[in-house]
């Protein structure tokens, strides 16, 4: 194992930092949290009841705003709900 000494500023100030990021992330994180629940594929595709394919088409013409985090897609329920609103506005004209 080595150790490792640094001067109680340069920690003081390390720590510091550190508080802040943790200040940050959690500002981000409640900030996130009110804008709404997100929605997976499965669920989105039962919501619409529409196929994978379909939603896929939907994604690549920009029909729906989504986020990925790897391999994986997510929808806000408010984009969702706002698809369904258009939808049932162009069946009405």
């Amino acid at each position: 194992m080595e150790i490792i000494v640094i001067e109680k500023q340069a920690f003081e100030r390390m720590k510091q930092s550190f508080e802040n990021f943790t200040c940050q992330v959690k500002k981000l994180c409640e900030s996130n949290q009110s804008k709404g629940e997100w929605l997976n594929n499965e669920e989105v595709c039962n919501l619409l009841n529409i196929s994978k394919r379909t939603l896929q088409t939907y994604r690549d013409t920009g029909a729906i705003p989504h986020s990925q985090i790897g391999r994986k897609c997510y929808y806000k329920v408010s984009d969702v709900g706002q698809l369904i609103n258009q939808s049932q506005t162009k069946i009405q004209e």
